[in-house]
């Protein structure tokens, strides 16, 4: 069984006939389907190419609605995830709702310009604890990109350390870390504020190894290019990596390509640890109906 903790509907044109042909090419059994909810002045224009434009009405990006019209077409398929806007005075209200009404199993993906521990999003994540669901949050840094207006960067969170501290405050809720703000913290090479896709061997001491060793309700979601970076960039550490991690890493993709599955595929690991990663992590983070 192979299952994907985070894509996306409609994500880089894919309606759902186009997803599921994709996850049936790859073998994938299931997808989390995760929300990006978020007000019009937090993305980028240039990238509404990549998702359904309707977003202006519907409140961000990706749409719990859209989540939830292929989750009703296709059941057996996907794995219903929304994160609403923590600052919405209705967040929790709305969140309980979609878990009592259409089963949502995750809450994802938080990916806003606030910091990860303002105080209204530690309360959502609390109340996600409390319904059994792991939160999926996305973590940058403010890059030069050479750019004023909008602004220079879209994407933030605080970096890791507001990330850990939203982890500390809330230990009976499962995080789990995603994005280059995330996984170049695998290294302690300082490059985690200079580039978004570090490459080179891995330095030992990373931030990342050092919460999970700290936090046992953090997990790492392994999907886009910055996860898969972080472990192809250094594979001999990868493999160490995920040997010592195996119950705490999910496979997922955040894309349509299969790099994620061809790189692990690579590292000759024994297959109760294949199982894990690919599936058995992500059913224990979710209560199954």
């Amino acid at each position: 069984m192979i299952i994907d903790a985070h894509n996306h509907p409609d994500w880089h044109k894919h309606d759902l006939n186009k997803f599921v042909a994709n996850i049936d090419k790859y073998g994938i059994d299931k997808t989390w389907l995760l929300s990006w909810e978020c007000p019009e002045t937090e993305f980028n224009p240039n990238s509404n190419y990549c998702f359904y434009y309707d977003h202006a009405r519907e409140g961000g990006p990706m749409p719990f609605s859209r989540c939830l019209s292929y989750a009703e077409r296709c059941p057996d398929r996907f794995v219903l995830g929304f994160a609403p806007d923590p600052r919405r005075p209705d967040s929790i209200d709305r969140l309980r709702s979609a878990v009592d009404m259409y089963g949502v199993k995750v809450c994802g993906e938080l990916k806003l310009r606030m910091m990860l521990d303002d105080w209204d999003a530690i309360r959502l994540y609390r109340v996600a604890g409390e319904l059994g669901l792991p939160v999926t949050v996305h973590i940058d840094y403010e890059f030069n990109s050479n750019t004023l207006y909008p602004r220079p960067n879209w994407w933030y969170g605080g970096g890791i350390d507001a990330f850990e501290r939203a982890i500390a405050k809330c230990p009976e809720t499962n995080f789990l870390g995603h994005a280059p703000g995330f996984w170049s913290h695998i290294s302690n090479d300082g490059k985690f504020d200079k580039e978004a896709y570090p490459k080179g061997p891995v330095v030992p001491g990373g931030k990342v190894q050092e919460m999970l060793d700290k936090y046992p309700n953090l997990y790492c979601d392994m999907s886009a290019g910055s996860g898969c970076n972080a472990l192809s960039r250094d594979p001999e550490h990868a493999k160490q990596f995920l040997l010592k991690y195996q119950d705490r890493v999910l496979y997922a993709r955040d894309y349509f390509d299969n790099i994620h599955q061809e790189f692990i595929n690579s590292l000759d690991l024994p297959l109760d640890v294949l199982d894990k990663i690919y599936f058995k992590n992500a059913l224990k983070l979710i209560h199954e109906d």
